[in-house]
């Protein structure tokens, strides 16, 4: 391969390959992104365990539900601009080891307010993808990027997954070493995942570089970045559409990585470690849906560029729509499970669609797009979360603990909020094939050919 080959954007994807800056970058970067979801969503699967132990009340868990993805709009505006600017590397580095602290912390909370705290502080972790999605946008051609981004997303969104699945594992690990007590197990975990942002953090800073061809300080990237490309991205209606589209489908997404784990044991009685793994299913599913909506991104926007593709995303928010929907429905938890992964697949695949689009909205202001983009999935999340806790009904039952013991619980039922979530997502889908995505001659040419972009990304490429 040429030297001018090695320092330009890559125009297929192996995933299988770890040769090159390229292909090095991405697989770290998707790796860190994994361990981001893990961190944040390392509560998730705790929560009936933590909310027994602090006595959380019904608004107080709605509260730290809220907190948890909050944080992470402000954050995400603010990183793309960020990244924009000083590039990818570095941003991302900093980003790790500031997180790695409430993460760390959180299992030293003895109140309401400290947990709330911590959790909202470790929302700003969910900003790491704005990053990933930059740093895959740079290192691949036009004609790849729906797929490069979207098989990284998928890849780094399934850590939300396996931790519902492997968190109280480690919990009952600590607990099996007689480290601590089962109550205690919670805090113990967290560790984990807090230490591995560290490692992340010395990986990125170490074997990456913002660019194919170098990194921002050496190519004199940071000095000549004085447009503002936040401000190029609020000024494209595209942006918007994007946002509230990544609203109805991310944000949906955040919910049920959230609220699942309870929902699974208040609802249908399922034990801690079954509800782990229950919702655990949900986020695995990244692994293949969200890269498949990139790739079948990418194939239509060969064709029919912008408007096919927000004719696809429309679509797979209205299929998404339809499961929530009777997801909230069934009373069975087998039926629960088959529909959740259902409408997990559109959802994800819808995900990958909308940002096969935002590397094109602007190509100077790719971080900025993408941060906006990604803030409304949380926005999306936030309301939700608002939803859910309006829609909550709190209930008291009988139920019989692991050792046998009959016990009366305060449990909390969300099944109207989940059917209120379908008919949201439904008009989201209409709203959004509603709205065609007007694009230049040009814009739509470039994509069709797939002839790399001249921006700010590409600069100083000799």
């Amino acid at each position: 391969m040429s030297s001018i080959s090695t320092n330009q954007p890559l125009s297929s994807l192996n995933i299988f390959s770890g040769k090159g800056v390229q292909m090095r970058t991405f697989h770290i970067t998707w790796l860190t992104f994994f361990f981001c979801f893990f961190a944040w969503f390392g509560m998730a699967s705790l929560m009936p365990i933590a909310k027994e132990q602090l006595h959380l009340t019904k608004d107080q868990l709605g509260n730290i539900q809220i907190a948890s993805v909050s944080a992470t709009i402000i954050a995400r505006l603010l990183i793309g601009r960020l990244v924009d600017k000083f590039g990818p590397r570095l941003i991302y580095t900093w980003l790790l080891v500031i997180c790695s602290v409430p993460v760390l912390l959180i299992g030293t909370s003895q109140t309401y307010e400290s947990f709330l705290f911590f959790r909202l502080a470790i929302g700003v972790i969910g900003a790491s993808f704005v990053i990933t999605q930059f740093h895959t946008s740079v290192m691949f051609a036009p004609s790849i990027k729906g797929t490069a981004n979207a098989t990284a997303g998928g890849f780094g969104n399934a850590g939300a997954g396996l931790a519902n699945i492997t968190m109280p594992l480690i919990a009952a690990g600590f607990v099996g070493l007689g480290v601590c007590t089962k109550e205690d197990s919670w805090r113990y975990a967290m560790i984990v995942p807090g230490v591995m942002l560290l490692v992340f953090a010395f990986l990125y800073f170490r074997f990456t570089k913002d660019l194919p061809n170098g990194n921002y300080k050496e190519l004199g990237i940071e000095k000549e970045n004085k447009e503002n490309t936040f401000m190029l991205a609020v000024k494209d209606y595209r942006t918007w559409v994007l946002t509230i589209a990544y609203a109805a489908c991310f944000g949906v997404e955040i919910t049920i990585d959230n609220f699942a784990p309870i929902y699974f044991t208040d609802t249908f009685g399922a034990t801690l470690k079954t509800a782990g793994i229950c919702a655990g299913i949900f986020g695995l599913i990244n692994i293949f849906a969200r890269p498949l909506g990139g790739i079948v991104a990418d194939k239509v926007g060969k064709n029919y560029g912008f408007s096919g593709k927000n004719l696809l995303l429309a679509l797979l928010l209205l299929l998404e729509g339809v499961g929530v929907l009777f997801f909230g429905m069934t009373n069975q938890l087998g039926v629960a499970i088959f529909l959740m992964f259902l409408f997990g697949m559109s959802l994800k695949m819808a995900n990958g669609a909308t940002y096969s689009l935002v590397p094109f909205v602007n190509p100077k202001a790719v971080g900025s797009v993408a941060g906006i983009v990604g803030a409304g999935g949380n926005i999306g999340a936030m309301l939700i979360a608002f939803l859910f806790k309006a829609k909550a009904v709190k209930f008291t039952k009988d139920v019989i603990d692991e050792t046998g013991v009959s016990q009366t619980k305060d449990l909390i039922d969300y099944t109207n909020a989940f059917y209120i979530l379908g008919i949201i997502v439904l008009i989201t889908g209409v709203v959004v094939l509603a709205v065609k995505f007007a694009v230049k001659d040009k814009e739509e040419e470039i994509e069709v050919s797939g002839e790399v972009i001249p921006a700010v990304s590409y600069v100083k490429s000799k």
